[in-house]
């Protein structure tokens, strides 16, 4: 299977998690071991082999689109602007329909570092099979990961079938923030914000939601202490 080629970059999110950092850029500016949030997703990508990143913008939409003009290195960038409203995962991606071309692409949370063992983007492109997925969602184990403090999403089967936790007390898999998808997935969603989660929901319902797991070290940089965490752990990898 072909590596995507696109990429749709969530970026538009308010940060409200983590302030004060935010209150004068938007999350995906905050620096995390000397590169911005967004920076670190955008040379995933770009090792994955992705040429073009949409890039939903919203808060402080001018400052990101300044740093990434700036950038000086691939992919190349599109914006897809939601500064009159944010759409959240699935509006987002439904907005962004017109740019994403009809090959599968990347959907890419910014909050989301890690520290990769063996090649979790090649991995996950090895996964997807358009004619069996839906979707194909990058995981990390709950235990052990920075930032992440919930009972965990999901439970993965031998085929890497995905189950949602439902009423389990918990189930050992994260989402981490990065997955392989139709562009088109979104496109019978309700007009303005709504989320991927319903979406996954029935995909895994019909068996075409299926993941594959980080060998690795995940941090989720959502507020200022696991940012803290997630800089310590960069430092101690060096």
């Amino acid at each position: 299977m072909s590596a995507p080629r696109t990429a749709m970059v969530l970026a538009a999110g308010l940060g409200t998690r983590m302030r004060p950092l935010t209150d004068d850029r938007p999350k995906a500016l905050v620096d995390v071991g000397g590169r911005a949030l967004i920076d670190h997703v955008l040379d995933r990508l770009a090792e994955a082999g992705v040429q073009r990143a949409v890039v939903n913008v919203h808060w402080f939409a001018d400052r990101l689109e300044a740093h990434l003009k700036a950038r000086g290195r691939g992919p190349e960038i599109v914006i897809s602007d939601e500064r009159a409203e944010l759409l959240e995962t699935g509006g987002g991606l439904k907005k962004a329909r017109p740019l994403l071309g009809d090959d599968p692409v990347f959907v890419a949370n910014i909050d989301s570092v890690w520290i990769d063992r063996g090649s979790a983007l090649a991995e996950l492109i090895r996964l997807w099979d358009a004619d069996r997925m839906d979707a194909a969602l990058l995981l990390a184990r709950r235990e052990g990961s920075i930032g992440f403090e919930g009972d965990g999403d999901f439970f993965l089967a031998d085929d890497g079938r995905l189950g949602f936790r439902g009423d389990a007390a918990s189930a050992p898999y994260a989402y981490m923030g990065v997955h392989i998808t139709r562009p088109d997935y979104a496109d019978t969603g309700p007009e303005g914000p709504f989320s991927l989660s319903p979406l996954w929901r029935a995909s895994a319902a019909a068996g075409r939601l299926y993941g594959c797991v980080l060998d690795g070290d995940w941090m989720h940089v959502g507020d200022p202490q696991a940012r803290d965490e997630a800089e310590a752990r960069l430092k101690g990898a060096a």
